[in-house]
């Protein structure tokens, strides 16, 4: 292959890409540490990481798309990072925190795991080949639920778990609805239904004074419930999608922060006007611009 082949690598996206891998990475060395010595804070660490490879799967394509810098090579980058991050270390989280205490059938524990992160590698390649094949089709959503907030569901409830259990609060069987919701996670993955991608979100996005003070709100209430809080937005996120379809067009826009049309300045458009009576011949310009 010659070197006008080889694909041209953006570096700040890239870097959060790659900064997504390395979390996934260390939160499976926090897991077998976890496994192996006993110890829960070797699971907290990897719940934080895995949280954290969420910010970086956001921030990547943001940023890509902030420096108009989108890429095949971007994508499969980032769908090889989010199958470690959020297929195999949420997958073996779970197993070693609930599923392997399912022994009845035996081999039920390791089962439900694996259908996650099968469903999960094939929501990502089925990402990918509807992306190749119309860029636009994933722009304002998803179709099935993103490998990350899957992720982020199961993460933060077993967050939630261990610090009931660390704190002697009593939940007994209760921790295994996490294996129903971990398959229903798979389900939900390949499935048809709708969720919002956010990505109209961006440094130019504005909304009226209330908007604004909950979610300052919401923020510092979740870093002073850290232990909670995270289980409570992902899993509103999850049921969200559920109720997607019957909720109104007017709140899904408020809700999904949609983008705005462009504001046009009354003046600017009044000599755009005039130089189109003037000058026919630039109204291919003017229109392209518009």
């Amino acid at each position: 292959m010659s070197a006008a082949h080889e694909p041209r690598i953006p570096v700040l996206p890239t870097l959060m890409t790659a900064g997504n891998i390395l979390c996934g990475f260390f939160a499976i060395l926090q897991i077998f540490d976890g496994r192996h010595l006993d110890n829960h804070l070797h699971y907290y660490y990897a719940i934080l990481l895995i949280l954290l490879a969420c910010v970086f799967d956001a921030l990547d394509g943001r940023v890509a798309r902030m420096g108009g810098t989108e890429s095949p090579f971007g994508r499969e980058l980032d769908s090889l990072a989010d199958i470690v991050s959020f297929g195999v270390a949420p997958a073996l989280l779970v197993h070693d925190i609930v599923l392997k205490e399912i022994d009845t059938p035996k081999g039920l524990g390791w089962l439900i795991s694996c259908v996650y992160l099968v469903c999960g590698a094939m929501r990502l390649a089925r990402f990918n080949c509807l992306a190749a094949a119309d860029v636009k089709c994933s722009t304002k959503g998803f179709r099935g639920c993103p490998i990350p907030a899957a992720a982020g569901v199961i993460s933060s409830l077993t967050l939630l778990i261990i610090w009931l259990d660390s704190n002697d609060k009593e939940i007994g069987n209760w921790k295994y609805a996490l294996a129903g919701l971990m398959a229903l996670l798979s389900y939900l993955m390949v499935s048809g239904l709708e969720y919002p991608s956010f990505k109209a979100v961006n440094w130019r996005t504005k909304r009226s004074f209330h908007w604004v003070l909950i979610s300052i709100f919401v923020v510092a209430f979740t870093v002073m419930n850290w232990q909670w809080m995270p289980a409570v937005i992902f899993v509103s996120y999850l049921m969200y999608g559920l109720v997607r379809p019957w909720v109104s067009r007017k709140w899904r826009q408020e809700i999904e922060i949609e983008a705005e049309p462009l504001e046009i300045d009354a003046d600017l458009e009044t000599l755009a006007l005039n130089g189109e009576e003037d000058s026919p011949s630039r109204a291919p310009d003017n229109a392209a611009q518009i």
